[in-house]
């Protein structure tokens, strides 16, 4: 909504001290100010700035990427999962037990040497279930959940730099309505001086008159150090460094709120963050309850495997020896038996026993079959496996388990119901509070305008000598008073229109 910004009828001298003081906005020190950049600020650059720097923003947003992942996660587990292993192995020299107190010794082998082993292991496993197959279904609800939480802590955001950017401004222009009353303070002062010298007032009149000029001069301190605080609160709500001496652009318009309270409520509906995060968290728990009843359903599982191993001596004499002993026992085997034919009483032809000898190429085939340590594997025969398995009764914990989830479903419907209440009643009371702060903006410009002729007719009329320097210092707080109500009123009206943005979920104005 636009709005035509009516604001207090300053002097050409306030508005020039307004402009100065703006600049000084959010400065510790002169100091301060020449060794650093003034930054003219917008409140859109303000918003952005913040989405940018706030750090209880951004913990917040990081939420979304781990919503991101969960999604991701939800999705992989529809993936077969895939694992490899690997080790190695060694094993020490001496005599190895067989079994009970028989060694490799008492079996005619010698002391044993090192061995070195290794092994793999390749696995693929698909696990399938009904809380699997729902499980993308529940993160995407909870990520929309998980966003929409997001999108409230940045209106949260916005709402709180708004008010603090209305709130520096507020300052500033107290600062220039503080300036013009000590302005006509010191005016009035060199009124009762004049009116002194030619005898039309009293000594009295003089020090009332520089009482005025005091008073003012010490709000004026304070008022300028709240502008100093307010900056500072913007600035760290902006992550900025607190001591940027700031320029603030933007100007807000008042005009009479021309929304109905059933259009608002229908933008409200549609945009408010809390409420949005209520319905998916409602999705999310439906979801939870048809994940909890599939426990009832069978799962499937699927693995297959593939694997090797390999096993080497330190040394090849005791292979050589084992193969150069096996060769002679099937030497001295065949001649027994040859000998055992030759004394049959019809002799059997003899068998040919140079067959039987341990040569280089055995040796070698014996060397280059130890060679296997660590990657010449030998395969193992692969291995698959399909199981289904359907639960019969587990202690009623999966009717426990869907209970739960109906009541986390019953509770979330509760929330969204008592959040749709509150959204229509914090609509209706919002806009009423902004019409109200229209109204009393009106209100207190004609006020100010009867303080500004009432200030007028009291000067000609202290000039004229018709009434005491009294009447003239109540003329004067009068007028004070009024442009203070004024101002007071028009930023009650903007804080109202802030905190309605806040409900709706979206700006309701334009600025520029």
């Amino acid at each position: 909504m636009a709005r035509a910004h009516r604001r207090p009828r300053f002097s050409l001298l306030a508005r020039f001290s307004a402009a100065l003081v703006s600049v000084w906005l959010a400065v510790g020190s002169a100091d301060l100010q020449a060794q650093t950049d003034t930054l003219a600020l917008s409140l859109d650059e303000a918003l952005e700035l913040a989405r940018r720097n706030n750090p209880t923003f951004l913990a917040s947003a990081n939420d979304a990427d781990v919503a991101n992942w969960e999604v991701r996660a939800a999705y992989g587990q529809l993936v077969p999962s895939a694992n490899v292993s690997g080790g190695l192995g060694w094993q020490g020299t001496g005599e190895q037990l067989l079994g009970g107190n028989l060694t490799l010794g008492d079996l005619g082998v010698g002391q044993q040497p090192n061995f070195y082993s290794s092994n793999y292991r390749l696995g693929l496993n698909y696990s399938l279930s009904g809380s699997v197959l729902l499980a993308p279904s529940q993160a995407k609800a909870s990520r929309r959940a998980t966003l929409a939480q997001v999108d409230l802590a940045r209106v949260n955001l916005e709402t709180t730099v708004t008010q603090l950017y209305l709130d520096a401004l507020r300052q500033r222009d107290g600062v220039s309505l503080i300036e013009q009353q000590l302005e006509r303070a010191r005016f009035n002062l060199r009124l009762a001086q004049a009116q002194s010298e030619v005898g039309q007032a009293t000594p009295l009149d003089v020090t009332q008159a520089e009482v005025q000029v005091g008073r003012s001069e010490v709000a004026l301190l304070q008022a300028r150090n709240a502008v100093a605080t307010a900056g500072f609160r913007l600035l760290q709500q902006l992550g900025m460094p607190l001591g940027t001496p700031l320029v603030l652009t933007t100007s807000f318009d008042v005009s009479q709120p021309g929304w109905q309270h059933d259009e608002l409520l229908n933008r409200a509906v549609a945009r408010n963050p809390t409420l949005a995060a209520r319905r998916y968290s409602r999705e999310a728990a439906k979801v939870g309850v048809r994940s909890a009843r599939s426990a009832y359903l069978p799962s499937l599982n699927l693995s297959v495997g593939w694997s090797g191993f390999t096993r080497e001596a330190s040394n090849n004499d005791l292979a050589i020896a084992q193969a150069q002993a096996s060769v002679s026992s099937r030497l001295s085997n065949c001649q027994a038996t040859n000998e055992l034919y030759s004394r049959l009483a019809n002799p059997l032809p003899a068998r040919d026993c140079s067959i039987f000898t341990f040569t280089d190429a055995d040796r070698q085939a014996i060397i280059a079959a130890n060679d296997v340590f660590p990657f010449s594997f030998a395969t193992s025969p692969p291995t698959a496996s399909l199981s289904l398995s359907l639960p019969i009764f587990q202690g009623l914990n999966r009717q426990r388990q869907v209970e739960q989830a109906k009541a986390q479903l019953d509770d979330t419907e509760y929330q969204l119901r008592e959040q749709e209440l509150a959204l229509e009643a914090e609509v209706a009371i919002n806009l009423e509070v902004v019409r109200t702060a229209f109204s009393s903006v009106q209100l207190e410009e004609r006020n100010q305008s009867f303080a500004n002729e009432q200030l007028r007719l009291a000067r000609e009329r202290y000039q004229a000598g018709l009434i005491p320097f009294l009447d003239l210092v109540e003329a004067e707080t009068l007028k004070v008073q009024a442009d203070r109500d004024l101002l007071i009123a028009i930023y009650a009206f903007h804080d109202a229109l802030n905190a309605l943005e806040a409900v709706v979920g979206e700006p309701l104005r334009s600025n520029d």
